[in-house]
This record gives C-alpha cells, sequence and structure tokens, in this order.
C-alpha cells in the first residue's frame, strides 16, 4: 500500500481553497474554546494526571474490572455479551433483534458500530438502523462516513445540509437558517423514536464497582431511544471499563472540556438496570484491543476518551480532513491505532503529522501521541511498508544534509532556480507545491548570514 494514500485522499479538500479555510477556520473555532474552558480552572493539569493514572490502573487490570462488571451487571439485571471481533459484535446485536422481531432500530452515537460496520450488516438483513445524533443524521442521510468522532458532519456547510434535507426530508430548497433545518431533523426523528421497535447505544464509561454504564450526549437522543425502546443494547469497547463510580466525576469534567469547550455534556445519563417490562444488553467487544494492550509502546492509545481533542488541535487533520484517514478514528489518535490493525494497510497514517506534539499537549489522559507516530514510522519503515520515491528521498537527503559542501553548494543552486525559474518547482510534480505555498527563497542561507555577522 502506498504511503501517499492520505495525502491523495486529502486532494479533494486540499485543492477547494475556501472550503479548506473554512473547514480549518471552524475546527480551530472549537479548539479555542477548548482552551478557554481548561484554562478556566486552577486544577488543570491535577484532572489530567489524575485521569491518566486512572487509565493506567485499568489497562494493568482490564480482565479483573471487567469480570468484576460483568457480576455487578448480571446482579443488575443487564445481559452481558462478548464479542471477539466486529462480526462476533454485529451477529449478537442481530440475534437479540431478531429475537424480538425488530425491523426499526434507532442508535445514538457509537464509534464502535461505526467500526464495526454494524449499520450496513443490518440493513442487509432488513432491519431498518436510523442514527439519532444530528450529525450522524445527516450523513447518514448522505451516505457518507463520519469525518469526527464528536461533530461527524463538521466537513459539511449549511448549504450542503440545506440540500440533502431538501432531498430526503422535503424541506424548502435553500433554505439554510439552521433553527429551521434542525427543526425538520426533529420532527423527522420524532416519529422514529416512537415507532422504533430497540435502541441502541454507544457507552463512554462502564463502572466495574456498580456494573453501570454513562452515555454522554447533548442532544438527549440516547435517552429518548433508550426510555421508549422496549429493547435497549448498548455496544462498549473493553477499554471504556473505569474502577469505581467516584472516578466518574474526573472524566466528565475532562471530556468536554476537551471536547467542545463545554463544563459538562448536557446529558449525562447512568443506565444501572432495565426498567420494568424492558430488556437491556451491553456488549463487551475486543475487536483487537487486547492484542493492542501486548504492543508495550503503543498500548496506552487505548486510553483514549474520544474527546478529539487531537484532531482539533492537528494542523494536518485541520487541512485535510476527516475523510483522508480511511479509517472510523480519523486524526492523530487513529493514526496510532489503526496500524495494530492492518500495519500495510494504514501505513501512511502515522506519516500524515508534521510531528509538533500538539496532539500530546491537549490529551485529556496524557496519552504520548506523537512519540508513538514517529515509533509507527520506524517500524513501518522496517517492515518494508514506505512507497519507493520516499525511500529515495530519504536516501539523497543522508547523502546531501551529510557532506556540508554539497549542502552549501545545493542551498545555492535550489535559492537560485527559485528565483528565476519558479515553475520548476511551483508545479504538481513536486508533491509539497500540491498541497503548500512554496516558501519565498532567501537571498542567503543562514550558514553565510552567520559567517559575515558572527565578528560584529
Amino acid at each position: 500500500m502506498s504511503s501517499s494514500k492520505h495525502a491523495q485522499l486529502a486532494e479533494k479538500l486540499v485543492k477547494d481553497s475556501s472550503r479548506n479555510d473554512w473547514h480549518n477556520n471552524s475546527i480551530w473555532w472549537v479548539r479555542k474554546n477548548r482552551d478557554k474552558a481548561v484554562f478556566g480552572i486552577p486544577d488543570w493539569e491535577k484532572l489530567r494526571d489524575t485521569a491518566s493514572e486512572i487509565k493506567n490502573h485499568v489497562l494493568a487490570n482490564l480482565h479483573d474490572l471487567l469480570i468484576e462488571f460483568e457480576k455487578n451487571a448480571l446482579v443488575n439485571g443487564i445481559q452481558v455479551h462478548w464479542a471477539s471481533d466486529a462480526k462476533e459484535h454485529n451477529q449478537i446485536v442481530h440475534g437479540i433483534l431478531a429475537r424480538h422481531s425488530v425491523k426499526k432500530m434507532v442508535k445514538s452515537k457509537s464509534m464502535l458500530t461505526e467500526e464495526c460496520g454494524m449499520n450496513h450488516y443490518l440493513e442487509d438483513r432488513g432491519i431498518e438502523v436510523i442514527d439519532t445524533d444530528l450529525g450522524e443524521r445527516i450523513i447518514q442521510l448522505r451516505h457518507e462516513p463520519p469525518s469526527h468522532i464528536v461533530a461527524p458532519a463538521i466537513h459539511l456547510k449549511r448549504q450542503d445540509i440545506s440540500e440533502t434535507f431538501h432531498k430526503k426530508l422535503g424541506t424548502e430548497k435553500g433554505n439554510i437558517d439552521p433553527q429551521y433545518l434542525t427543526e425538520a431533523a426533529r420532527q423527522s426523528l420524532r416519529k422514529d423514536f416512537l415507532t422504533a421497535d430497540a435502541a441502541l447505544t454507544g457507552v463512554n464509561f462502564a463502572i466495574a464497582e456498580t456494573g453501570e454504564f454513562v452515555v454522554c450526549t447533548n442532544e438527549g437522543n440516547a435517552d429518548m431511544g433508550a426510555h421508549l425502546a422496549p429493547v435497549h443494547i448498548a455496544s462498549m469497547g473493553l477499554e471504556k471499563i473505569i474502577p469505581k463510580r467516584e472516578h466518574l466525576g474526573v472524566f466528565l469534567r475532562v471530556l468536554a472540556r476537551s471536547s467542545t469547550g463545554q463544563a459538562i455534556t448536557s446529558f449525562s445519563s447512568h443506565f444501572r438496570k432495565p426498567r420494568k417490562g424492558q430488556e437491556m444488553h451491553i456488549i463487551l467487544v475486543d475487536n483487537g484491543r487486547s492484542r493492542h494492550i501486548g504492543l508495550d509502546d503503543f498500548k496506552s492509545g487505548l486510553k483514549c476518551i474520544r474527546c478529539g481533542a487531537c484532531m482539533n488541535t492537528c494542523p494536518v487533520y485541520r487541512r485535510s480532513g476527516g475523510h483522508s484517514y480511511h479509517t472510523t478514528v480519523p486524526g492523530p489518535i487513529g493514526s496510532i491505532l489503526a496500524p495494530n490493525k492492518d500495519l500495510e494497510e494504514y501505513s501512511d497514517l502515522p506519516f500524515a503529522s508534521t510531528l509538533c506534539g500538539a496532539c500530546s499537549n491537549v490529551c485529556p489522559v496524557k496519552i504520548n501521541i506523537h512519540d508513538q507516530l514517529y515509533a509507527w514510522r520506524q517500524i513501518i519503515g522496517k517492515a518494508g511498508h514506505v512507497e519507493s520515491g520516499k525511500k529515495m528521498g530519504m536516501k539523497a537527503m543522508n547523502f546531501v544534509l551529510s557532506k556540508p559542501g554539497v549542502f552549501n553548494v545545493g542551498g545555492k543552486i535550489g535559492r537560485s532556480v527559485m528565483r528565476t525559474l519558479p515553475f520548476v518547482v511551483n508545479n504538481n510534480l513536486n508533491p509539497w507545491f500540491k498541497s503548500r505555498e512554496m516558501p519565498a527563497p532567501p537571498k542567503e542561507s543562514f550558514s553565510e548570514w552567520y559567517s559575515k555577522n558572527r565578528k560584529k
């Protein structure tokens, strides 16, 4: 697999300069809100340290915590299922729905079910799945994958959404008023809530001590689905477990602030037992997670609480868009999780980074993301999954940079060519130029300037 795959997929957004600027500014606005929220509390770094240490404890004791959770959940009346991979997860969900003759299921946001390809699996078997998160519903109507784990439709403008709603929901053509569009989605989804036979939610946190799980939303759609439907299914990655209820406050404080700049999500809903007459199921899904824990250099990636802060700060993600990552979780965190699934398929993603470290700086659980990106690059290079052009380029750079004379002469020639014959480098044959502006060539190198000024 060519390591330029990300760059190729990013070309569409990169070429549309006005949309690219808008996408960058929209996401950076979220990042600025995050900064205002976290700098407004004095114990932010202590919260990050605490959250990180709790997650370290979870990864070191995952087996025992999951068993404890299962025991307590069963006592609460929740039916617990274990799935080794995406296929088994989908089969379990389908089995539950088939037993209840379910024809329509409403679903709140769940990146795990996206990871498992559940919607298509169920639809192929005659079950209608309605995404009820507004962003997820928009992209479902457009038959697109999410481009962000918190704001799945952030790559779309109001005009795009208006056109989609006009085609799919019969709204007024050209009306881009946010309130009008939101109300149209609300009225459409209300019918689905009232007629659904089952509801599925994700899980933000599961508490081993009590056997309950918590779902965080801003729209209340998870509550609406779970409280109306006779069957509630929750899909959970193994890493979402936390030891005690007292630890929940730490994560609720860091999650929303890191994600959207809120003090807390509008709804933090606890599910501990099914209501009378309802069935409640939770599916604990591995799908490569236990294998990831075995990688000492990379296992801390499983500490991720899916806040999206690393995406909002990443200069590459902001300019290339989420779809360029060709994996369920895009951005920096996705780039360190995906190679464990398929090293060759996702060999391009660790290179979709400047290694600036901004992702690690904003991570609320202190995952060393940029260090892991660099480590994956070494593994990918040794495995031979770096494209030949890049290998040749690295060898040429090694030759030039290791010989000062060649470096100085090459620099002079390069600056001269860029000044007098700019078209030689300002063309689409230059991968750098395709997605960046070429810098103005300096009149002299730093070495030349230093030689002239060091005695002054």
